[in-house]
């Protein structure tokens, strides 16, 4: 960028150099400020046109390079130097357009686990996580990240997996637990035997894959260069054809200067501009104009479950109680113990039952264990909430109680008990966000063809959401690896993938596809940096509206690019029978560069429509994730 602004900044000084000679009756000066102009300015351009040429790349650049070598060639700077302007300053637009790189490697990076605590003769010391070997003993402890692949040998926990699976239940870690780097522990303590080092462990080819899959993705050809496809080499027949009838090479030079394709170097950045601050109105950022093209060619839609279908934290759905308790007594007590725990349920089933305005009494005595459940007295009665192994093997007729209340299908419960008895089973489940209503519609209407769910969730909870929403194609037990395979097998068959999603375990997908979406609300930076576009606002609504201002967007640019080609070829034919002289010519180019970048320019202003609709109904939300404790499952 920094390049462009000073090519554009030496091609206007020269101009005002030359114009103010020009001004004080120093002619012949001017003229030379003016090629000096063009030769320094100017052949930074044709190199990059040469180069370009030589890597079978055509460009929208020849033309403006043919005009500029001409130019020098017949003492014509001035022309030259106009030209040298539009190309520079169209360059400048565009590489404000594209805006910076992501940073999703050196976001997943940073993010990795540093240190590892080995265990070697009974002593305890932090190393850093790279010095793990094959076979060491590692200690993890509550909020620990797991440093890399192993297997756990003594201790009970549970790890929250969602950064790597996208799974919304917790994973129960016992004796001979496989667990993975990037886990985050819950409040137990364990040890591991290390079954990989660090570099090979599963979040090192988290981060492999997002590094391959951004370098390997193949670039968008620009809307410009497949229009000067067939215009460039039209442009050069008619100043042959001109050159060889006349032998006047100044009308050849007049031919290639109002035929230089500023309306292809301009109306594009200048309309992706315009749309990319349109989006950000609505509080999505698109992190570059290729990003906004490619979004305008979409034609298959792919979705991450967990914090994108649904809102990723799970809710009470379901309160089932045994014969002679009463439910408003069983949830009263229940949350009388699980207010003294930090476990998410425990807060999501406080939170329920104080919606319900339940009286809920003080207990005394409470003890919790780690990974299993809570224990406490209320109003004198033994109270005990947690999971199955916890509660049903020490209730009277625990079996078969829990038989009587539980629903098949349901994968995340908490049993409790009041006296040793099984007195209910409450259900947790993650719920649809409110927003999905007409978002599938919305993306047909747009020209998305197919649709897809990838999870990491269990195959059959994934199918269970999928069918909710209303998406036939389905895959769960999926790792970030496998997502990326299907993104790219996809596209292998002609779609332009946009993947949405929100997590770490989502990133190399969210690399992968054409265009990858993250909602900046669930899941933070890391989804984030891998994306192209970032939707700010916690809606789900804004993917297809962002789908929208895409298509709108790139169809004002092709309506820009053809208006300003039909006026170039007007005037390119004018230039041939002798009608223009360069300077002329030059002059003719920039009214309809104006006219072009005026068209280009509605981008940024919203359709009648959409102008009754307030742009701030929703406030962006904090990109950075919130850490909460590791969920408790049944």
């Amino acid at each position: 960028m920094r390049v462009r602004l000073l090519s554009l900044g030496s091609t206007l000084l020269f101009l005002a150099a030359g114009g103010v000679c020009a001004i004080l009756g120093r002619t012949n000066l001017a003229r030379d400020v003016w090629m000096l102009g063009v030769v320094a300015t100017g052949a930074p351009i044709v190199f990059r046109t040469l180069r370009a040429v030589a890597h079978g790349r055509l460009a929208t650049d020849i033309v403006a390079s043919l005009s500029i070598i001409g130019a020098t060639a017949l003492d014509q700077p001035l022309a030259g130097l106009v030209i040298v302007l539009m190309q520079a300053g169209g360059e400048a637009l565009e590489r404000y357009a594209e805006g910076r790189a992501s940073a999703a490697v050196r976001a997943l990076e940073a993010a990795a686990p540093r240190k590892a605590r080995r265990v070697r003769e009974g002593a305890v010391d932090e190393v850093p996580a790279a010095d793990v070997r094959i076979g060491d003993t590692l200690l993890i402890l509550p909020g620990d990240l797991v440093p890399c692949d192993g297997v756990v040998v003594d201790g009970e926990s549970e790890l929250d997996t969602s950064s790597l699976t996208g799974e919304s239940a917790p994973l129960r870690a016992a004796r001979t637990t496989r667990v993975m780097s990037g886990m985050a522990n819950g409040f137990g303590s364990f040890r591991m035997i290390a079954m990989a080092p660090a570099e090979r462990s599963q979040y090192a080819r988290i981060v492999e894959l997002v590094r391959s899959a951004q370098t390997s993705k193949a670039p968008l050809q620009r809307l410009a260069d497949r229009y000067a496809v067939w215009f460039t080499p039209i442009t050069v027949a008619v100043c042959g054809i001109a050159v060889g009838l006349t032998h006047d090479w100044m009308r050849a030079l007049s031919i290639l200067v109002v035929a230089t394709p500023c309306p292809l170097i301009l109306a594009t950045p200048v309309a992706i501009i315009g749309g990319i601050n349109r989006a950000a109105h609505r509080f999505v950022i698109i992190r570059h104009g290729g990003a906004l093209e490619a979004l305008s060619e979409v034609n298959t839609a792919v979705f991450d479950k967990t914090g994108t279908l649904t809102v990723g934290t799970p809710m009470l759905e379901r309160v089932a109680v045994d014969t002679g308790f009463d439910r408003a007594t069983v949830l009263g007590y229940a949350a009388a113990v699980e207010r003294r725990s930090s476990h998410l349920l425990a807060r999501v089933l406080v939170d329920a039952v104080q919606s319900e305005r339940i009286r809920v009494p003080e207990s005394t005595g409470a003890l919790e264990t780690p990974g299993q459940g809570v224990a406490g007295v209320v109003d004198g009665h033994y109270v005990r909430v947690g999971a199955r192994s916890f509660i049903v093997p020490d209730c009277v007729g625990g079996v078969l109680a829990a038989a009587r209340l539980e629903r098949p299908g349901a994968t995340l419960r908490a049993y409790v008990s009041i006296d040793q008895r099984l007195a209910a089973v409450f259900e947790y489940a993650d719920q649809l966000r409110p927003d999905l209503a007409g978002l599938l519609g919305a993306l047909e209407s747009s020209g998305i063809r197919r649709m897809a769910l990838l999870s990491g969730d269990h195959a059959p909870i994934a199918r269970d959401i999928a069918a909710r929403v209303g998406i036939e194609e389905t895959y769960g037990d999926l790792m970030p690896g496998d997502k990326a395979q299907f993104i790219e097998r996809m596209r292998a068959e002609g779609g332009v993938v946009m993947m949405i999603g929100d997590g770490i375990n989502d990133a190399p997908a969210l690399s992968t596809a054409d265009v990858g979406v993250a909602l900046a609300s669930h899941g933070g930076g890391i989804a984030a940096e891998a994306a192209d576009v970032i939707i700010l606002v916690d809606s789900l609504s804004r993917v297809s509206e962002t789908k929208v201002i895409a298509d709108r967007t790139m169809r004002i640019a092709r309506q820009s690019i053809r208006v300003g080609l039909g006026l170039s070829g007007v005037a390119m034919l004018v230039a041939a029978f002798g009608g223009l002289a360069p300077i002329v010519g030059a002059a003719l180019q920039e009214v309809i560069d104006v006219a072009v970048i005026l068209n280009a320019l509605r981008t940024s202003v919203p359709p009648r429509s959409e102008r009754r609709r307030a742009d701030t109904d929703e406030k962006p939300v904090a990109t950075e994730p919130h850490p909460v404790a590791p969920r408790r499952a049944a």
